[in-house]
């Protein structure tokens, strides 16, 4: 069984993009490599209730175990001491990443109150686009009435585009929501 984004790249998006952008050679085409979910403690009074309510609700969001993640430097400022864990992130590929990014395209974005779209100007400079998600309660794996203190999430969609541009259209082909600086709202008449 494969996944319906999956069917959607190859029978849609891969002739789109081709005819788009004029590439000759199937393997110019970019695709998405890898998506890297990332969430952090930050300055949490009970860090270790904190993490571990952060690793399971990535767990229960992407079906895989998370890696824990630990400071590289202290900080005094920050009561940050070396080797610290201060996060968990984990790194999806193949089928596990089309399910994930069909969930959040389909189901957990739209369920933002008052969305209006993601910026499209939150790439890397590499054809990589990165989206906060402020609290994990869009995802529809997530029960309501079970949360214990909200967990934000960094969203990272490597992809395989050269350029910005080509993975805006990637995205874009995909249904990822963008919304279009460039039209900006008439003025009310008065």
């Amino acid at each position: 069984m494969e996944v319906e984004l999956y069917k959607e790249y190859t029978n849609k998006v891969v002739p789109a993009l081709k005819e788009k952008h004029g590439y000759t050679n199937v393997h110019q085409i970019p695709r998405v490599q890898k998506v890297v979910i990332n969430t952090s403690i930050g300055s949490a009074q009970d860090t270790k209730e904190a993490l571990e309510i952060a690793v399971t609700e990535l767990k229960t969001i992407t079906g895989q175990t998370p890696v824990r993640t630990k400071s590289k430097k202290a900080i005094s400022n920050f009561k940050l001491r070396k080797e610290q864990p201060i996060g968990a992130k984990v790194t999806l590929r193949g089928r596990h990443m089309y399910e994930f990014l069909e969930r959040l395209i389909k189901m957990s974005l739209p369920k933002i109150r008052d969305f209006r779209g993601i910026s499209p100007k939150a790439f890397d400079g590499n054809g990589n686009y990165t989206l906060g998600v402020a609290d994990q309660s869009i995802f529809p794996e997530i029960e309501l009435d079970k949360i214990k203190r909200n967990v934000g999430f960094d969203v990272t969609i490597v992809t395989t585009a050269r350029t910005d541009e080509e993975a805006k259209s990637l995205l874009g082909e995909l249904g990822m929501p963008f919304t279009d600086r460039a039209k900006k709202p008439a003025a009310k008449a008065s």
